[in-house]
């Protein structure tokens, strides 16, 4: 039996799942939890990943390993391979300064037509832009940048600071995907290249994209940052040192890619599939041929890790909405579900807009959370409940409407992410959705979503492997949820 080992290294967490490569079968898995906060030393990442892939039994029989990230967070490396400072992950958001700075300069249509997005505060180039304006002199030493996934790529393949790495600080062997890359804000999924000089704008400083030939110098080009080199898909970035991890030889490793990519390739979506994930972010995604181009700024333009585009918007506010409203009714998350199945639809009129943390999409970084249609009678633990899976699930039921807007054309809706097992969830948005809804079995999406892309590195061919459905609740589309919503917005938020 030949194994293949994916990672999803999130933003809560660590998992590991090894794969039988024929069948797609998970054969065993492992996990490590990473710290909270919205800078996070690397180390930590790197900690996280040996003791996951220890828990998952080592990869002494792997064959081949690839890595899939949170996207966006701000990896800063100086000349000799070590981290400057705490990585920014995409939702701290003290660069939203930064990104109407870099928009009000290069203006919000000439950044979606030369790189696919418009800056907001979870991207790299803004928070380069910080990093420039906030802390010059650690921006001064910066001689590489990477995403999370290029980092734990170049140290899995032994690469780091000399007196932590077998290989030491070859900048010019860092490496990411097409995926990742274009979240940066200064990668164009329809030029397949970096934009340069959007980089130098974040930045103050020139890039270069990494050499990879392997000697260090990187074609000796003075005092540019590196920028990791950008595979193709399904090309393998190297090996892992001979004997790392137990393994008799080394390990293959794939490309990686940003966790919402990887997390297509674990579904197979196709076209008329539209994701939505409930994570601690929330996405809505679909694989399109074209590249697409949001001068709002709403839809991130991105691309996906199989060669195609990834049309995408994220909120900030997820699975963390129903956390807060459990704990406020200290209630568990059944508990939670059999109060708001027990509330009518529309909650009574009460209605949660969920920005907790700021906002994403919309773009409203200093927003808080909100509750309207509050009256004596409607004070409930039920409505309470209940508005809060309507108002996150209203926020993402606006990202597809955003995503149609693009022209995507969605048949049917796989809803996914721990939140999407809870009964509620599920049967709330076949109310929400006005489109087929269906929900996967649990798996680790973005995980075998990597695996994927270790089998393709491995053969040359990617793979494909079943996937099961738990439910398809029945369609049961009420507008009134979403019309109490998009009233209870408005009013948050003039």
């Amino acid at each position: 039996m030949t194994l293949v080992a994916g990672v999803d290294s999130s933003t809560q967490s660590c998992k590991v799942v090894v794969r039988d490569l024929e069948t797609g079968a998970i054969v065993r898995s492992g996990r490590a939890p990473h710290p909270d906060g919205t800078e996070v030393d690397p180390a930590a990442w790197w900690s996280a990943l040996g003791t996951a892939i220890a828990d998952a039994g080592g990869l002494a029989d792997v064959s081949a390993i690839s890595i899939g990230g949170q996207q966006h967070g701000m990896v800063v490396l100086d000349a000799d391979g070590r981290v400057i400072r705490d990585a920014l992950l995409w939702n701290d958001t003290r660069s939203a300064q930064a990104a109407s700075d870099l928009i009000a300069e290069v203006g919000a249509e000439e950044y979606a037509s030369r790189v696919g997005v418009v800056p907001v505060a979870s991207f790299t180039a803004t928070k380069l832009r910080w990093l420039r304006d906030a802390e010059p002199a650690n921006a001064a030493r910066v001689a590489a940048v990477a995403l999370p996934h290029d980092w734990l790529t170049w140290r899995l393949r032994g690469y780091g600071p000399t007196d932590d790495s077998e290989l030491g600080p070859v900048l010019g062997e860092l490496t990411t995907d097409r995926s990742d890359a274009s979240g940066t804000a200064y990668w164009s999924a329809a030029r397949e290249a970096y934009d340069l000089e959007l980089f130098e704008r974040a930045l103050g400083r020139a890039g270069v994209e990494a050499d990879g030939d392997g000697d260090g110098d990187n074609g000796a080009i003075a005092d540019a940052v590196i920028l990791p080199r950008v595979l193709a898909p399904g090309e393998a970035a190297g090996r892992t040192p001979v004997g790392a991890s137990g393994a008799s030889e080394g390990v293959l490793v794939g490309p990686g890619a940003g966790d919402n990519a990887a997390a297509a390739l674990g579904l197979g979506a196709a076209d008329g599939d539209v994701v939505v994930s409930i994570g601690t972010s929330g996405t809505v995604f679909a694989v399109t041929d074209q590249p697409v181009a949001d001068a709002s700024g709403t839809v991130a333009g991105f691309a996906d890790a199989s060669g195609r585009s990834l049309p995408l918007i994220a909120t900030l506010n997820a699975a963390r909405v129903l956390s807060s409203i459990a704990s406020l009714l200290s209630a568990d998350h059944d508990r939670l579900a059999a109060l708001a199945l027990d509330a009518e639809p529309g909650a009574g009129g009460v209605v949660l807009i969920p920005y907790f943390e700021g906002e994403r999409t919309p773009n409203l970084p200093d927003a808080t959370a909100s509750i309207h249609g509050l009256t004596i009678a409607t004070t409930r633990p039920e409505n309470l409940a209940r508005a809060a899976i309507e108002g996150m699930l209203c926020g993402l039921a606006d990202g597809l409407d955003a995503v149609r807007s693009v022209g995507v054309r969605e048949k049917r809706i796989l809803l996914i992410g721990g939140a999407a097992q809870n009964p509620a969830v599920a049967a709330v948005a076949a109310q929400v959705f006005d489109a087929p809804v269906v929900v996967p079995s649990p798996g680790e999406y973005v995980a075998d979503g990597a695996a994927v892309q270790a089998a393709w590195a491995l053969t040359g061919t990617r793979p494909s492997w079943p996937i099961t459905l738990d439910a398809e609740p029945e369609a049961d589309y009420r507008p009134v949820i979403r019309a109490q919503y998009a009233a209870a917005r408005t009013a948050a938020t003039s």
